[in-house]
């Protein structure tokens, strides 16, 4: 059974700050900038070029500091140099890049951390000292779990431990796929079964809330300290709330998909470089965070020995999934295809055709090349909108059940027909 890895970072607050900590962060962030600015005069974008070039001299003005900051060094400053070179081109940056934040970046040679006692040990320049964090619940997910990389933090709210994870799971073989169209208010899934649930989430009216809040603030407070405030305190208000729904709707997506073995999702990571609407529009868009969403269930679903595939987004709401001709708006969310008659809610189709294309890529013959839903033009004339058989309103958000046609029994026999492939 092939097996992948998954990787989740935790935060651990520290309960003290010793002083020598003080000095860590200011040598570091020292010796960050000085190779930011050595990679931009001499345009290296190599860690290991930057290192052999560096080390040397760092090693001689810092003979105390364990040698691993270097290295660790060496890594953000490329990373952070590389980042500028692609914002230059784009027009967006300019200038000298430069490092400003309260970061140290760890490998496993600079800390050891113990879950059970609730300590970081940490090298500094006067050898290991040991640090007491703040214990949390789900700080017990991760016993067993291999421990990678971590970030030494610094906030005006305290200094925290970010600490990556990794686990090795099995992931099996799927049965079928459920399809996943994700949009702005709701998500709609396409069972195996034939059936189709939509969950109604409320993201657009929970971010248009925030960033109108948002906005009053900035036209009443022009500028100062409570402007600041406010602004963090709406930020991170929407942004826990929209973490709680996201988890949810994922935990709700992976019970479904279980039985079956595979989710299917869109690959959407270009989706916002072919964004071309209103102003309005493409600002509400460009605030959807749908990839954090799509990592969140691809998670947990291997977690779950689920398997998850990114399919072709591209005219997955606008082409039959019965006969593969072009669809048409028919009122309000309805479409209909020109071909065969065939209509449904545009999501409903979304959800289905994404199903299709995740079993085409795993070799299944589907609509519409399969014989049976070729040529249907008999069959589709039954077809009707898609119902909603259950309905209800927990933990937040609507859950609908949706039927994929209509009753009659030419709907049955293709709904079965769908099954036979499919499974």
């Amino acid at each position: 059974m092939p097996s992948e890895t998954i990787k989740l970072t935790a935060k651990f607050k520290l309960k003290k700050t010793p002083e020598g900590l003080d000095v860590l962060f200011k040598t570091y962030r020292e010796i960050v900038n000085f190779l930011i600015t050595y990679a931009f005069e001499n345009n290296v974008t190599s860690f290991y070029r930057l290192k052999k070039e560096t080390y040397k001299s760092l090693r001689k003005e810092y003979p105390e500091l364990p040698s691993h900051y270097l290295y660790t060094g060496c890594q953000m400053a490329t990373a952070i140099f590389k980042s500028f070179r692609k914002r230059r081109k784009k027009g967006k940056a300019k200038g000298k890049p430069a490092f400003k934040k309260e970061v140290i970046m760890l490998d496993d040679h600079l800390f050891k951390l113990d879950l059970e006692k609730g300590t970081v040990k940490l090298s500094t320049p006067r050898g290991r000292i040991q640090l007491e964090f703040y214990p949390a619940k789900y700080h017990e997910k991760f016993k067993g779990w291999k421990v990678g990389q971590a970030w030494l933090v610094r906030t005006p709210k305290g200094t925290f431990l970010n600490v990556v994870f990794s686990k090795d799971v099995e992931v099996k073989e799927p049965k079928a796929f459920v399809g996943v169209d994700l949009n702005e208010n709701n998500v709609t899934l396409s069972l195996p079964n034939g059936e189709f649930v939509q969950i109604t989430t409320h993201e657009r009216e929970i971010r248009t809330g925030y960033f109108v809040k948002r906005r009053k603030i900035q036209q009443k407070i022009r500028a100062g300290r409570k402007r600041k405030e406010l602004l963090e305190k709406y930020g991170r208000r929407e942004k826990n709330r929209l973490n709680d729904l996201y988890h949810k709707l994922a935990n709700k997506i992976v019970e479904l998909a279980e039985k079956y073995g595979g989710i299917a999702l869109e690959d959407l990571t270009k989706i916002r470089e072919s964004i071309r609407y209103s102003a309005e529009i493409n600002g509400r868009l460009h605030r959807w965070s749908f990839r954090k969403l799509q990592s969140i269930i691809e998670y947990k679903a291997k977690l779950k020995g689920v398997r998850v595939v990114f399919v072709n987004p591209a005219h997955t709401s606008s082409l039959c999934p019965v006969c593969g001709g072009k669809l048409s708006p028919n009122g309000g969310r309805i479409v209909k295809c020109l071909n065969c008659g065939f209509e449904a809610d545009r999501d409903v189709i979304g959800s289905w055709n994404v199903r299709l294309r995740a079993l085409k890529m795993w070799g299944v013959t589907v609509p519409p090349e399969s014989l049976l839903m070729s040529g249907g033009g008999r069959l589709s004339a039954t077809f009707g909108t898609c119902e909603p058989i259950v309905a209800d309103n927990q933990n937040g958000y609507g859950i609908t059940s949706l039927k994929s046609l209509k009753n009659s029994s030419k709907c049955s026999l293709l709904t079965w027909g769908i099954m036979t492939i499919l499974m």
